[in-house]
């Protein structure tokens, strides 16, 4: 992905914790799976260049989103861990169809990579 030496931070958070953070940076209501905060955006982006920025994931989102799906919550933790740093290294969803298959696409790699498969 173009950033071997790259920093990275996790934080593991319950359903209230990650809907303040949603409301607060995203002005969005209500608890999401997972959150990205880039490092490598914005003025100060030269700072630490090094450091990709901040993966949020919801435990109690994961676990209830394994549940409905049928599968075990660390697989579907490693789901949105990827997800969070894919958009990190550049990758959306949001903006275009291409853009979202490109990101399910190398999403499918990497978890294929750690011995999940979609």
């Amino acid at each position: 992905m173009g950033c071997p030496d790259a920093q990275l931070s996790v934080l593991i958070v319950s359903d209230e914790q990650i809907a303040e953070l949603n409301q607060t940076y995203l002005n969005h209501e209500g608890p999401t799976n997972v959150i990205s905060f880039p490092m490598q955006e914005g003025p100060f982006a030269d700072i630490t260049p090094d450091l990709l920025g901040d993966v949020v994931i919801s435990a109690d989102t994961a676990h209830r989103e394994a549940g409905e799906a049928g599968m075990e919550t660390m697989e579907r933790f490693n789901e949105l861990l990827i997800h969070g740093i894919l958009h990190l290294v550049g990758y959306d969803h949001v903006n275009s169809e291409k853009e979202a298959a490109a990101m399910e696409q190398k999403s499918g790699e990497l978890m294929k990579l750690i011995g999940k498969e979609e």
